[in-house]
């Protein structure tokens, strides 16, 4: 059977979250609430070595200490800890990593310096990543919730992939009163790594996916992004909002 390359990254076996706390209102204490509370068979492992469980689960100090490498590492932690949290993962061997974390790319010259090393060594790892800054990832029919937000998708056939996590939130907020359900929501923030045309190439084979729905601000490799977006469209209907056209949504974006 055909296992696309982004399996374990948009559907994975095993998840562990970086920075998970029981803190109300933080954001690795929501994040981990909502890989829990979501319905997920896989295993969900909380990694924080300042706490010994978190709301009720037994936490490891650190990737390494697990058994065996999960699938996906989600993190949270500060944008400075982030080299150092892909570096030990992949070490241990996990190749696909949602980072959450802001304070890169958009935090100015040292942000993009400190992007620039996390890339470097997600590379040397051949680890493939979804982020910096971004809500998170979806995937409402295995029960996976890996995302800040206040609620979860229903289950159905449409794949939303968007660079803006507010954009996310607000269109779940509408599907939920409409009853639309999504295969897929995923969150892209900065798309140092994974972006638009391979999503789409994601999307387009899977069979849980019946149409697409895009809001681009900006696509890094537009000939990937038209040769996917090409093929995606061959077999299911493909809508994108692109935004940043004019001078003034390209400052607002």
């Amino acid at each position: 059977m055909y296992r696309h390359y982004l399996t374990p990254l948009l559907a994975p076996r095993s998840v562990a979250l970086v920075g998970a706390s029981d803190r109300p209102g933080s954001l690795g204490c929501i994040v981990f609430e909502n890989l829990m509370n979501g319905g997920f068979r896989g295993a969900v492992h909380p990694i924080n070595p300042k706490r010994q469980t978190v709301l009720g689960r037994r936490c490891h100090p650190s990737i390494a200490s697990l058994d065996e490498p999960p699938e996906l590492v989600v993190v949270v932690t500060p944008a400075a800890t982030v080299p150092g949290v892909l570096d030990e993962a992949g070490k241990a061997g996990t190749k696909n990593a949602l980072v959450l974390t802001s304070g890169f790319s958009e935090a100015g010259e040292a942000g993009k310096a400190l992007l620039r090393q996390a890339m470097e060594i997600a590379h040397r790892h051949r680890m493939r990543l979804i982020g910096p800054n971004c809500l998170g990832l979806m995937r409402p029919a295995i029960g996976l919730n890996a995302t800040f937000a206040r609620g979860f998708a229903r289950p159905g056939k449409l794949g939303l992939i968007s660079q803006s996590g507010a954009i996310c939130t607000a269109i779940l907020d509408w599907a939920h009163g409409a009853e639309v359900g999504f295969s897929s929501v995923i969150s892209l923030g900065s798309a140092a790594d994974v972006d638009f045309g391979e999503l789409l190439d994601y999307l387009a084979a899977d069979p849980q996916t019946e149409a697409i729905l895009m809001y681009i601000e900006g696509i890094r490799e537009a000939r990937r992004f038209l040769s996917a977006l090409r093929a995606a469209a061959r077999s299911k209907p493909v809508i994108a909002l692109k935004v940043g056209r004019f001078a003034a949504g390209t400052k607002a974006v």
